[in-house]
C-alpha cells in the first residue's frame, strides 16, 4: 500500500482477496446469489469427524488448561486439531482457554459434535502488572499483541454451563472496553468478583498464575487464599502441571499438600 495506490472500490478489493475465479462479474455488476456458506464461514469447511478412533480403555481424564492458535505467540493448534488429539487420546473433556476471549468457541462447539469429548469454555485472563499477589487494584495489561511473555499475573476461570459462559464474556468485553486498546484489557478485581457469582472455577494456574509465583517467592499460601476469600473454596481449584521441566515435582508435590 503507498499514496499512489489506484480508486479501488470495497467490492473490488474483495472480489482481488478472494482468488475469484474467471466466471466472476466484472466491476459494477452485480453478483448473484452465493452458495451455501456453511456452518460459519463460506472461507471455511465446516469440520470434519476426527480421523483417530477413540481408545475403548483410556483412564478418564480431562485437560482443563489449553491455548487454541487464537492465543498468538502461545498456542499453535486450531480448536478442531485439539479436538482431534483429545479423541485419539480417550479425554473425557477439553478445556480451550485462550488469552482474553472466547475466539475459538464457535469453531470448538461444532468439532465437539463429532467426538465424544465433553467441552469446557474458559479464558485465561492476563491481569496487569500490580496483581502478581492478588492484593491491590489492577493495573492495565502490556498487552499480547507481538510480546511473547508479557508482564502480568494470569487468572485462568472456567466458566459452569450457559450462565457462566455469558458471565465471563460481560466480565472480558468491559475489560476490553476499559483498556480501550486492542489487545490490552483491563480487569477489575471487584468486577470479576461480581461477575462469577458462583458460576466460575478458578485454577490456580501455570507460572503466571499468584500461586505458582508465590510458590517461586516461598509463600504460595497468600495469594491462595486471597483467591479464595474472593471466588469461595469450592470455586478454586489448585492446578498441577508437569512438562517435563526437573522442578515441576518438587513444585507439584508442594502445591499437592497446599491444596
Amino acid at each position: 500500500m503507498g499514496f499512489h495506490n489506484p480508486r479501488l472500490s470495497w467490492a473490488d478489493l474483495e472480489r482481488t482477496l478472494s482468488a475469484p475465479t474467471d466466471d466472476a462479474p466484472p466491476s459494477g455488476e452485480p453478483e448473484g446469489p452465493r452458495a451455501d456458506p456453511g456452518p460459519l464461514s463460506r472461507h471455511r469447511p465446516p469440520a470434519a469427524p476426527p480421523p483417530a478412533v477413540r481408545p475403548a480403555d483410556a483412564v478418564p481424564y480431562a485437560e482443563l488448561h489449553a491455548h487454541s492458535s487464537y492465543s498468538f505467540l502461545d498456542g499453535a493448534s486450531s480448536p478442531d486439531e485439539l479436538l482431534a488429539e483429545a479423541e485419539a487420546l480417550g479425554l473425557t473433556a477439553l478445556a480451550i482457554t485462550d488469552h482474553d476471549g472466547f475466539y475459538g468457541a464457535a469453531r470448538f462447539a461444532e468439532a465437539a459434535e463429532l467426538t465424544a469429548v465433553q467441552t469446557v469454555f474458559g479464558a485465561e485472563l492476563s491481569l496487569g502488572d500490580e496483581s502478581l499477589s492478588l492484593d491491590g487494584p489492577l493495573s492495565l495489561s502490556k498487552g499480547r499483541t507481538g510480546v511473547p511473555d508479557p508482564v502480568g499475573d494470569h487468572l485462568l476461570v472456567l466458566a459452569h454451563g450457559v450462565e457462566g459462559y455469558h458471565r465471563l464474556s460481560g466480565a472480558i468485553t468491559r475489560a476490553q472496553l476499559r483498556g480501550g486498546e486492542k489487545g490490552r484489557p483491563l480487569y477489575d478485581l471487584d468486577d470479576l468478583v461480581a461477575s462469577a457469582g458462583g458460576h466460575w472455577t478458578i485454577l490456580t494456574g501455570c507460572r503466571k498464575g499468584g500461586v505458582r509465583r508465590g510458590l517461586d517467592r516461598g509463600d504460595p499460601e497468600t495469594p491462595l487464599r486471597r483467591l479464595v476469600d474472593l471466588f469461595g473454596t469450592d470455586h478454586v481449584a489448585v492446578e498441577l502441571i508437569d512438562q517435563g521441566d526437573p522442578l515441576d515435582t518438587r513444585r507439584n508435590d508442594a502445591l499437592a499438600e497446599l491444596a
